[in-house]
């Protein structure tokens, strides 16, 4: 657990999911013709001329065969590279503009896998989420503990709270991760292959999880995932990433065809429909 702070220096947590959140009607991330490519000058082209608004209340599901791009289209739209050309916006503003700590307020990622250099208490890497709520001259104060406490509480591992971070289990490490999260509190959450390392009970926990986040918190959520029935569980729009960096990007009804789906992936897929839910599988 984190040392405590001498009383002076403690305050309570801030709220930053209102005070950051857009004026009404703004896209929480947009996009303007984007090209993101990998390899350098004439390295290969990724994605090409890709322009989309993601809004309050929408969740996105990014789908692509292996390689297609999605990781670093992700890392694009996060601001861990620079796109080959096109603009990248958040919250009504340019990427590049925001302060960093402003930016998280804003903005959270969670990546493909995460690796722990150091052994710490696991309620300390999800207070990390509360970082950029926190002046830099001050301590995480009795609100941040609840908020990080409550994030582990909703993932499950609210017993494992002083378990070194060390001795998890993948599952459990990337749930650690969409607790963090879960602290972090921001509007407009990116997602890479969050559900990879989790079983089928966890991966629908998880997935249910981020669906109420959008639904009831009027989130805004873009997820890659490789599971087309788990991502027409919950997809609201879906961006396919097809060969030679052609993307289609809309309402999940217009993107998951079987047409579609087939050429994106290179084998015939076809829809079910069973029990109310839709399943995609190969012809």
């Amino acid at each position: 657990m984190s040392l405590s702070a001498p009383r002076w220096l403690r305050r309570p947590a801030a709220t930053p999911s209102r005070h950051h959140r857009p004026p009404a009607g703004t896209p929480l991330l947009a996009t303007e013709d984007l090209r993101v490519t990998v390899g350098g000058p004439g390295g290969r082209l990724l994605v090409d001329g890709l322009s989309l608004a993601l809004h309050p209340g929408q969740f996105w599901c990014l789908l692509g065969p292996n390689g297609a791009g999605k990781t670093q289209l992700l890392h694009t739209l996060a601001g861990a590279r620079p796109p080959a050309s096109g603009a990248v916006e958040v919250g009504g503003h340019p990427l590049a503009h925001w302060p960093l700590a402003e930016l998280a307020c804003l903005r959270g990622y969670v990546p493909q896998a995460v690796h722990d250099a150091f052994s710490t208490p696991v309620l300390d890497v999800v207070l990390q989420g509360r970082h950029p709520h926190v002046s830099r001259w001050h301590w995480e104060g009795r609100a941040d503990h609840a908020l990080a406490l409550q994030a582990l509480a909703r993932v499950g591992l609210a017993p494992l709270a002083l378990r070194d971070v060390t001795t998890l289990s993948g599952g459990e490490r990337q749930r650690v991760a969409l607790a963090t999260l879960l602290a972090q509190d921001p509007p407009l959450a990116l997602l890479d292959e969050p559900l990879a390392h989790l079983d089928l009970a966890q991966q629908l926990r998880m997935l249910d999880l981020l669906k109420a986040e959008v639904d009831e918190r009027q989130r805004a959520v873009l997820m890659s995932v490789h599971d087309l029935s788990l991502a027409a569980r919950v997809a609201t729009h879906a961006l396919l990433i097809t060969a030679g960096g052609r993307v289609v990007a809309g309402p999940v009804e217009q993107v998951m065809t079987a047409p579609q789906l087939s050429r994106a992936f290179g084998h015939p897929l076809r829809r079910h429909e069973a029990e109310g839910r839709t399943w995609w599988l190969p012809a």
